[in-house]
Protein backbone atom coordinates (compact mmCIF):
# COMPACT_ATOMS: atom_id res chain seq x y z
CA UNK A 1 0.00 0.00 0.00
CA UNK A 2 1.52 3.66 -1.23
CA UNK A 3 1.61 5.90 2.25
CA UNK A 4 0.72 8.89 2.61
CA UNK A 5 2.80 12.08 2.71
CA UNK A 6 3.23 13.99 5.97
CA UNK A 7 1.72 17.33 5.85
CA UNK A 8 3.76 18.80 8.40
CA UNK A 9 5.96 16.60 10.56
CA UNK A 10 6.69 16.84 14.25
CA UNK A 11 8.55 19.84 14.55
CA UNK A 12 7.26 21.78 11.28
CA UNK A 13 5.17 24.50 12.38
CA UNK A 14 1.84 25.52 10.57
CA UNK A 15 1.61 28.91 9.61
CA UNK A 16 0.14 31.59 12.39
CA UNK A 17 -3.73 31.65 10.83
CA UNK A 18 -4.03 28.16 10.24
CA UNK A 19 -1.91 27.34 13.74
CA UNK A 20 -5.35 27.86 16.21
CA UNK A 21 -7.74 26.32 14.12
CA UNK A 22 -5.72 23.18 13.89
CA UNK A 23 -5.19 23.60 17.39
CA UNK A 24 -9.15 23.96 18.02
CA UNK A 25 -9.58 21.20 16.54
CA UNK A 26 -7.52 18.54 18.74
CA UNK A 27 -9.56 20.91 21.56
CA UNK A 28 -12.45 19.65 20.44
CA UNK A 29 -12.06 16.06 19.79
CA UNK A 30 -11.02 15.23 23.08
CA UNK A 31 -12.95 17.82 25.20
CA UNK A 32 -16.56 15.33 25.22
CA UNK A 33 -14.22 12.87 26.37
CA UNK A 34 -11.82 14.24 29.44
CA UNK A 35 -14.56 16.15 30.56
CA UNK A 36 -16.94 13.14 30.79
CA UNK A 37 -14.74 11.24 33.63
CA UNK A 38 -14.60 14.32 36.36
CA UNK A 39 -18.38 14.54 35.57
CA UNK A 40 -18.66 11.10 36.75
CA UNK A 41 -16.53 10.99 39.49
CA UNK A 42 -17.23 13.88 41.16
CA UNK A 43 -14.03 15.79 40.35
CA UNK A 44 -13.81 19.25 38.36
CA UNK A 45 -14.23 19.74 35.12
CA UNK A 46 -12.14 22.65 34.93
CA UNK A 47 -9.32 21.45 36.95
CA UNK A 48 -9.40 18.34 34.60
CA UNK A 49 -9.02 20.65 31.49
CA UNK A 50 -5.94 22.26 33.31
CA UNK A 51 -4.27 19.04 34.29
CA UNK A 52 -4.96 17.42 30.44
CA UNK A 53 -3.02 20.98 28.99
CA UNK A 54 0.19 20.95 31.49
CA UNK A 55 -0.06 17.01 31.79
CA UNK A 56 0.82 16.83 27.69
CA UNK A 57 2.86 20.02 27.82
CA UNK A 58 4.81 17.90 30.22
CA UNK A 59 5.07 14.71 27.93
CA UNK A 60 6.11 16.67 24.83
CA UNK A 61 9.00 17.78 26.64
CA UNK A 62 9.72 14.69 27.76
CA UNK A 63 9.64 13.31 24.68
CA UNK A 64 11.66 15.60 23.13
CA UNK A 65 8.92 16.87 21.37
CA UNK A 66 9.22 13.62 19.09
CA UNK A 67 5.72 12.21 20.10
CA UNK A 68 2.61 14.32 18.95
CA UNK A 69 0.30 12.80 21.63
CA UNK A 70 -2.45 14.60 23.55
CA UNK A 71 -3.01 13.39 26.79
CA UNK A 72 -6.34 13.36 28.65
CA UNK A 73 -8.64 12.01 31.05
CA UNK A 74 -8.32 8.12 31.28
CA UNK A 75 -11.46 6.12 31.55
CA UNK A 76 -9.78 2.97 33.05
CA UNK A 77 -9.97 4.82 36.44
CA UNK A 78 -13.35 5.82 36.77
CA UNK A 79 -14.53 2.92 38.81
CA UNK A 80 -11.70 2.62 41.11
CA UNK A 81 -11.64 6.31 41.77
CA UNK A 82 -15.12 6.42 42.63
CA UNK A 83 -15.43 3.36 44.91
CA UNK A 84 -12.61 4.71 47.03
CA UNK A 85 -14.59 8.30 46.88
CA UNK A 86 -17.68 6.48 48.21
CA UNK A 87 -16.25 4.49 50.77
CA UNK A 88 -12.99 6.99 51.77
CA UNK A 89 -12.70 9.98 49.70
CA UNK A 90 -12.02 12.12 47.21
CA UNK A 91 -8.27 12.93 48.53
CA UNK A 92 -7.59 9.49 48.96
CA UNK A 93 -8.66 8.56 45.24
CA UNK A 94 -6.48 11.40 44.35
CA UNK A 95 -3.49 9.44 46.36
CA UNK A 96 -3.94 6.53 44.72
CA UNK A 97 -4.01 8.27 41.18
CA UNK A 98 -0.81 9.47 41.96
CA UNK A 99 1.12 6.98 42.83
CA UNK A 100 -0.57 5.26 39.86
CA UNK A 101 1.72 7.76 37.43
CA UNK A 102 4.90 6.89 39.98
CA UNK A 103 4.41 3.40 38.81
CA UNK A 104 4.68 4.22 35.48
CA UNK A 105 7.96 5.98 36.05
CA UNK A 106 9.28 2.99 37.88
CA UNK A 107 8.53 1.00 34.27
CA UNK A 108 9.91 3.64 32.33
CA UNK A 109 13.24 3.40 34.53
CA UNK A 110 13.34 -0.27 34.27
CA UNK A 111 13.21 -0.29 30.14
CA UNK A 112 15.54 2.42 30.62
CA UNK A 113 17.86 0.12 32.31
CA UNK A 114 17.17 -3.12 29.98
CA UNK A 115 16.00 -1.80 26.93
CA UNK A 116 12.71 -2.64 25.22
CA UNK A 117 14.31 -5.67 22.83
CA UNK A 118 11.88 -7.92 24.85
CA UNK A 119 9.02 -5.51 23.47
CA UNK A 120 9.81 -6.53 19.72
CA UNK A 121 9.37 -9.93 20.08
CA UNK A 122 6.15 -9.61 22.31
CA UNK A 123 4.56 -7.51 20.22
CA UNK A 124 4.46 -8.67 16.37
CA UNK A 125 2.78 -7.23 13.27
CA UNK A 126 -0.42 -10.14 14.27
CA UNK A 127 -0.40 -8.89 17.78
CA UNK A 128 -0.18 -5.19 17.07
CA UNK A 129 -2.59 -5.03 14.13
CA UNK A 130 -5.14 -6.66 16.45
CA UNK A 131 -4.23 -4.70 18.80
CA UNK A 132 -4.60 -1.82 17.10
CA UNK A 133 -8.24 -2.97 15.10
CA UNK A 134 -9.15 -3.29 18.73
CA UNK A 135 -8.44 -0.02 19.85
CA UNK A 136 -10.58 1.67 17.32
CA UNK A 137 -13.79 -1.10 17.36
CA UNK A 138 -13.58 -1.25 20.89
CA UNK A 139 -15.10 2.30 21.75
CA UNK A 140 -17.40 1.46 18.13
CA UNK A 141 -20.55 1.14 20.85
CA UNK A 142 -19.83 4.16 22.27
CA UNK A 143 -19.97 6.60 19.29
CA UNK A 144 -22.96 4.52 17.87
CA UNK A 145 -25.03 5.50 21.65
CA UNK A 146 -23.47 8.90 21.26
CA UNK A 147 -25.05 9.58 18.06
CA UNK A 148 -28.22 8.23 18.25
CA UNK A 149 -29.36 8.51 21.98
CA UNK A 150 -30.62 11.14 24.24
CA UNK A 151 -31.98 10.93 27.68
CA UNK A 152 -35.10 11.99 28.75
CA UNK A 153 -36.37 13.00 32.71
CA UNK A 154 -39.37 11.31 33.22
CA UNK A 155 -41.45 11.96 36.80
CA UNK A 156 -40.95 8.76 38.85
CA UNK A 157 -43.55 6.19 38.33
CA UNK A 158 -45.80 5.00 41.18
CA UNK A 159 -45.88 1.62 40.41
CA UNK A 160 -43.19 -0.86 39.83
CA UNK A 161 -45.42 -1.93 36.32
CA UNK A 162 -44.75 1.65 35.53
CA UNK A 163 -41.39 1.60 36.53
CA UNK A 164 -40.97 -1.32 33.91
CA UNK A 165 -42.91 0.08 30.95
CA UNK A 166 -40.37 3.16 30.62
CA UNK A 167 -39.46 3.56 27.38
CA UNK A 168 -35.53 2.81 26.80
CA UNK A 169 -32.47 2.02 29.58
CA UNK A 170 -32.99 3.57 32.84
CA UNK A 171 -29.84 5.80 33.74
CA UNK A 172 -30.46 7.38 36.83
CA UNK A 173 -33.32 7.83 39.40
CA UNK A 174 -33.39 10.34 41.65
CA UNK A 175 -35.64 9.96 44.91
CA UNK A 176 -35.28 13.31 46.69
CA UNK A 177 -36.76 15.20 43.26
CA UNK A 178 -39.06 12.43 42.08
CA UNK A 179 -37.50 11.95 38.73
CA UNK A 180 -35.74 9.51 36.39
CA UNK A 181 -33.83 9.78 33.96
CA UNK A 182 -33.70 7.27 30.88
CA UNK A 183 -31.94 6.79 27.77
CA UNK A 184 -33.81 5.97 24.37
CA UNK A 185 -33.58 6.11 20.43
CA UNK A 186 -33.81 8.98 19.11
CA UNK A 187 -33.97 10.11 14.79
CA UNK A 188 -33.35 13.67 15.22
CA UNK A 189 -29.91 13.18 16.91
CA UNK A 190 -28.96 10.05 14.79
CA UNK A 191 -29.72 12.71 11.86
CA UNK A 192 -27.57 15.26 13.71
CA UNK A 193 -24.97 12.77 14.07
CA UNK A 194 -25.12 11.67 10.25
CA UNK A 195 -25.23 15.47 9.30
CA UNK A 196 -22.14 16.18 11.20
CA UNK A 197 -20.08 12.72 9.49
CA UNK A 198 -21.41 13.75 5.84
CA UNK A 199 -19.86 17.25 6.92
CA UNK A 200 -16.01 15.81 8.25
CA UNK A 201 -16.34 13.26 5.35
CA UNK A 202 -16.87 16.23 2.46
CA UNK A 203 -13.99 18.12 4.47
CA UNK A 204 -11.81 15.30 3.82
CA UNK A 205 -12.49 13.80 0.51
CA UNK A 206 -13.70 17.25 -1.77
CA UNK A 207 -11.87 20.37 0.11
CA UNK A 208 -8.88 21.67 -0.88
CA UNK A 209 -6.58 23.96 0.63
CA UNK A 210 -6.31 24.86 4.42
CA UNK A 211 -10.21 23.49 5.10
CA UNK A 212 -9.15 19.78 3.69
CA UNK A 213 -7.03 19.68 6.92
CA UNK A 214 -9.57 20.81 9.45
CA UNK A 215 -12.44 17.89 8.09
CA UNK A 216 -13.20 16.93 11.97
CA UNK A 217 -13.30 20.92 13.22
CA UNK A 218 -15.79 21.63 9.97
CA UNK A 219 -17.90 18.17 10.50
CA UNK A 220 -18.55 19.66 14.47
CA UNK A 221 -18.86 23.22 13.80
CA UNK A 222 -21.51 21.67 10.63
CA UNK A 223 -23.04 19.54 12.98
CA UNK A 224 -23.61 22.16 16.27
CA UNK A 225 -24.91 24.47 13.28
CA UNK A 226 -27.55 21.89 12.53
CA UNK A 227 -28.01 20.99 15.89
CA UNK A 228 -28.97 24.40 16.42
CA UNK A 229 -31.39 24.97 14.48
CA UNK A 230 -33.36 22.01 15.14
CA UNK A 231 -33.14 23.22 19.13
CA UNK A 232 -31.02 20.59 20.59
CA UNK A 233 -28.53 22.93 22.03
CA UNK A 234 -29.10 23.96 25.39
CA UNK A 235 -27.55 27.70 26.47
CA UNK A 236 -27.66 27.40 29.68
CA UNK A 237 -24.33 27.18 31.02
CA UNK A 238 -23.02 29.64 28.59
CA UNK A 239 -25.68 32.01 30.47
CA UNK A 240 -24.69 31.03 34.08
CA UNK A 241 -21.09 30.75 33.40
CA UNK A 242 -18.76 33.04 34.97
CA UNK A 243 -16.05 34.94 32.18
CA UNK A 244 -13.21 34.23 34.22
CA UNK A 245 -13.47 31.40 36.96
CA UNK A 246 -10.78 30.15 39.42
CA UNK A 247 -10.72 25.86 39.37
CA UNK A 248 -11.24 24.28 42.93
CA UNK A 249 -8.25 22.57 43.69
CA UNK A 250 -8.63 19.10 45.68
CA UNK A 251 -5.16 17.86 47.28
CA UNK A 252 -4.66 14.01 47.78
CA UNK A 253 -5.03 12.92 50.98
CA UNK A 254 -2.61 9.56 51.71
CA UNK A 255 -3.82 6.33 52.42
CA UNK A 256 -2.74 2.93 51.46
CA UNK A 257 -5.79 0.99 51.52
CA UNK A 258 -7.00 3.23 48.77
CA UNK A 259 -3.30 2.78 46.57
CA UNK A 260 -4.27 -0.72 46.91
CA UNK A 261 -6.83 -0.43 45.44
CA UNK A 262 -6.34 2.21 42.33
CA UNK A 263 -2.32 1.54 41.50
CA UNK A 264 -3.15 -1.68 40.19
CA UNK A 265 -4.94 -0.15 37.19
CA UNK A 266 -1.88 1.55 36.17
CA UNK A 267 -0.61 -2.07 35.26
CA UNK A 268 -3.47 -2.29 32.63
CA UNK A 269 -3.74 1.07 31.27
CA UNK A 270 0.12 0.78 30.20
CA UNK A 271 -1.20 -1.73 27.46
CA UNK A 272 -3.22 0.98 26.56
CA UNK A 273 -0.35 3.34 26.33
CA UNK A 274 1.98 1.10 24.44
CA UNK A 275 -1.21 0.33 22.14
CA UNK A 276 -1.45 4.00 21.28
CA UNK A 277 2.00 4.39 21.01
CA UNK A 278 1.66 1.45 17.67
CA UNK A 279 -0.80 3.32 16.31
CA UNK A 280 1.11 6.85 16.18
CA UNK A 281 4.29 4.79 15.09
CA UNK A 282 1.85 3.01 12.35
CA UNK A 283 0.42 6.43 11.04
CA UNK A 284 3.73 8.03 11.11
CA UNK A 285 6.01 5.04 8.96
CA UNK A 286 8.65 5.33 12.25
CA UNK A 287 9.25 3.46 15.58
CA UNK A 288 8.51 6.17 17.87
CA UNK A 289 9.38 2.77 20.82
CA UNK A 290 12.61 3.72 19.78
CA UNK A 291 13.01 6.73 18.91
CA UNK A 292 12.48 8.90 21.48
CA UNK A 293 11.92 5.67 23.48
CA UNK A 294 9.14 4.06 24.55
CA UNK A 295 10.66 4.62 28.66
CA UNK A 296 10.43 8.03 27.71
CA UNK A 297 6.92 7.99 26.39
CA UNK A 298 5.50 5.96 29.39
CA UNK A 299 7.91 8.57 31.52
CA UNK A 300 6.05 11.20 30.27
CA UNK A 301 2.55 9.95 30.79
CA UNK A 302 3.08 8.46 34.50
CA UNK A 303 4.40 12.49 35.11
CA UNK A 304 1.11 13.75 33.64
CA UNK A 305 -0.80 11.15 35.98
CA UNK A 306 1.32 11.98 38.86
CA UNK A 307 0.60 15.95 38.48
CA UNK A 308 -3.34 15.17 37.67
CA UNK A 309 -3.27 13.98 41.02
CA UNK A 310 -1.93 16.22 43.00
CA UNK A 311 -4.15 19.27 41.98
CA UNK A 312 -7.51 17.39 42.23
CA UNK A 313 -8.04 15.53 38.30
CA UNK A 314 -8.41 12.32 37.14
CA UNK A 315 -5.02 10.39 35.60
CA UNK A 316 -4.35 11.62 32.00
CA UNK A 317 -3.38 9.00 29.23
CA UNK A 318 -2.98 9.45 25.79
CA UNK A 319 -5.90 9.85 23.78
CA UNK A 320 -7.16 7.53 20.45
CA UNK A 321 -9.45 10.51 19.68
CA UNK A 322 -6.48 12.73 18.61
CA UNK A 323 -4.36 9.98 17.07
CA UNK A 324 -7.25 9.69 15.00
CA UNK A 325 -7.37 13.42 14.19
CA UNK A 326 -3.54 12.99 13.05
CA UNK A 327 -4.11 9.94 10.87
CA UNK A 328 -7.24 12.23 9.33
CA UNK A 329 -5.14 15.14 8.53
CA UNK A 330 -1.54 14.10 8.25
CA UNK A 331 -0.53 16.49 10.62
CA UNK A 332 2.07 15.55 13.25
CA UNK A 333 3.38 18.73 14.42
CA UNK A 334 3.61 18.68 18.06
CA UNK A 335 3.03 22.64 17.91
CA UNK A 336 -0.18 21.86 17.29
CA UNK A 337 -0.70 19.71 20.00
CA UNK A 338 1.36 22.36 22.06
CA UNK A 339 -1.21 24.68 20.93
CA UNK A 340 -4.35 22.69 22.11
CA UNK A 341 -2.73 22.11 25.34
CA UNK A 342 -2.05 25.79 26.17
CA UNK A 343 -6.04 25.98 24.72
CA UNK A 344 -6.97 23.74 27.32
CA UNK A 345 -5.02 25.56 29.67
CA UNK A 346 -6.33 29.04 28.75
CA UNK A 347 -10.05 27.30 28.83
CA UNK A 348 -10.03 26.34 32.24
CA UNK A 349 -9.98 29.62 33.79
CA UNK A 350 -12.23 31.47 31.00
CA UNK A 351 -16.02 30.19 32.06
CA UNK A 352 -17.23 31.35 29.09
CA UNK A 353 -15.25 29.39 26.87
CA UNK A 354 -15.13 25.98 28.30
CA UNK A 355 -19.45 26.61 28.70
CA UNK A 356 -19.64 26.82 24.90
CA UNK A 357 -17.60 23.72 24.16
CA UNK A 358 -20.19 22.38 26.88
CA UNK A 359 -23.12 22.86 24.63
CA UNK A 360 -21.71 21.04 21.86
CA UNK A 361 -24.48 17.78 21.66
CA UNK A 362 -23.21 14.44 22.59
CA UNK A 363 -24.56 13.79 18.80
CA UNK A 364 -22.63 15.93 17.18
CA UNK A 365 -19.26 14.40 19.46
CA UNK A 366 -21.05 10.84 18.23
CA UNK A 367 -21.32 11.72 14.58
CA UNK A 368 -17.03 12.87 14.44
CA UNK A 369 -16.14 9.54 16.43
CA UNK A 370 -17.49 7.29 14.11
CA UNK A 371 -14.89 8.32 11.63
CA UNK A 372 -11.94 8.92 13.84
CA UNK A 373 -12.15 5.70 15.89
CA UNK A 374 -13.24 3.89 12.39
CA UNK A 375 -9.62 5.42 11.13
CA UNK A 376 -7.91 4.09 13.85
CA UNK A 377 -9.44 0.34 13.47
CA UNK A 378 -8.16 0.95 9.80
CA UNK A 379 -4.93 1.68 10.86
CA UNK A 380 -4.19 -1.51 12.33
CA UNK A 381 -5.46 -3.18 8.77
CA UNK A 382 -3.18 -1.44 7.34
CA UNK A 383 -0.31 -2.61 9.29
CA UNK A 384 -1.13 -5.98 8.61
CA UNK A 385 -1.60 -5.97 5.17
CA UNK A 386 1.66 -4.02 4.59
CA UNK A 387 3.66 -6.58 6.69
CA UNK A 388 1.80 -9.78 4.14
CA UNK A 389 0.77 -11.10 7.27
CA UNK A 390 -0.86 -14.61 6.10
CA UNK A 391 -4.26 -15.98 7.83
CA UNK A 392 -3.57 -19.19 5.50
CA UNK A 393 -1.36 -19.90 8.54
CA UNK A 394 -3.82 -21.17 11.42
CA UNK A 395 -1.18 -19.32 14.05
CA UNK A 396 -2.19 -15.95 12.53
CA UNK A 397 -5.48 -16.39 12.23
CA UNK A 398 -5.76 -17.80 16.09
CA UNK A 399 -3.99 -15.16 17.65
CA UNK A 400 -5.77 -12.25 15.02
CA UNK A 401 -9.30 -14.42 15.96
CA UNK A 402 -9.14 -14.36 19.66
CA UNK A 403 -7.72 -10.76 20.15
CA UNK A 404 -10.53 -9.33 18.11
CA UNK A 405 -13.35 -11.37 20.05
CA UNK A 406 -12.07 -10.50 23.26
CA UNK A 407 -11.31 -7.12 22.75
CA UNK A 408 -14.12 -5.54 20.76
CA UNK A 409 -16.87 -7.91 22.85
CA UNK A 410 -15.67 -6.05 25.58
CA UNK A 411 -14.51 -9.26 27.96
CA UNK A 412 -13.15 -8.90 31.29
CA UNK A 413 -11.04 -11.16 34.22
CA UNK A 414 -12.91 -9.88 37.24
CA UNK A 415 -11.18 -10.73 40.67
CA UNK A 416 -13.45 -10.41 43.73
CA UNK A 417 -12.67 -8.63 46.87
CA UNK A 418 -9.41 -6.72 45.36
CA UNK A 419 -11.79 -4.20 43.33
CA UNK A 420 -9.12 -5.11 40.68
CA UNK A 421 -10.24 -6.31 36.66
CA UNK A 422 -8.61 -6.75 33.15
CA UNK A 423 -10.65 -5.70 30.34
CA UNK A 424 -11.06 -4.90 26.60
CA UNK A 425 -8.15 -3.76 24.82
CA UNK A 426 -6.19 -4.35 27.82
CA UNK A 427 -7.08 -8.53 28.15
CA UNK A 428 -7.06 -8.53 24.28
CA UNK A 429 -3.52 -7.03 24.44
CA UNK A 430 -2.41 -9.80 27.23
CA UNK A 431 -4.05 -12.69 25.35
CA UNK A 432 -2.45 -11.68 22.23
CA UNK A 433 1.39 -11.49 23.70
CA UNK A 434 0.38 -14.75 25.05
CA UNK A 435 -0.82 -16.64 22.15
CA UNK A 436 2.32 -15.44 20.35
CA UNK A 437 4.86 -16.93 22.94
CA UNK A 438 3.13 -20.10 23.40
CA UNK A 439 1.59 -21.32 20.04
CA UNK A 440 4.25 -22.95 18.03
CA UNK A 441 5.67 -21.67 15.27
CA UNK A 442 7.14 -22.54 11.75
CA UNK A 443 7.47 -18.99 10.23
CA UNK A 444 10.47 -17.54 10.57
CA UNK A 445 9.37 -14.13 10.28
CA UNK A 446 6.91 -14.72 12.92
CA UNK A 447 8.91 -12.40 15.58
CA UNK A 448 9.37 -9.51 13.01
CA UNK A 449 9.91 -6.12 14.95
CA UNK A 450 7.67 -3.22 16.14
CA UNK A 451 9.91 -1.09 13.89
CA UNK A 452 8.99 -3.30 10.94
CA UNK A 453 5.63 -3.46 11.79
CA UNK A 454 5.55 0.23 11.64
Amino acid sequence: MKKTQMILDVHEKPQAGKWIALSIQHLFAMFGATILVPLLTGLSPAVTLLASGVGTLAYLIITRGKIPAYLGSSFAFIVPIITVSQTQGVGEALFGCFLAGVVYGIVALVIFRFGAGWLHKLLPPVVIGSVVIVIGLALAATAVDMASTQQVTHPLPDTVEEFQALPGTVEQVDEDAGTVTVKTYSLKHFSVALATLAFAVVASLFFRGFLSLIPILVGITGGYAVAMAIGLVDFAPLREAAWLALPEFTAPVVSWTAALVIVPVALVTLAEHIGHLMVTSNIMDRDLAKDPGLHRSILGDGVATSLAALIGAPPNTTYGENIGVMAMTRIFSVFVIGGAATAAIAFSFVGKLSALISTIPPAVMGGVSILLFGVIASAGLRMMVENQIDFGDKRNLVIASVVLVIGVGGAALKFAGIHFEVEGMALATVTGILLNLILPSNREDDGASVEEAA
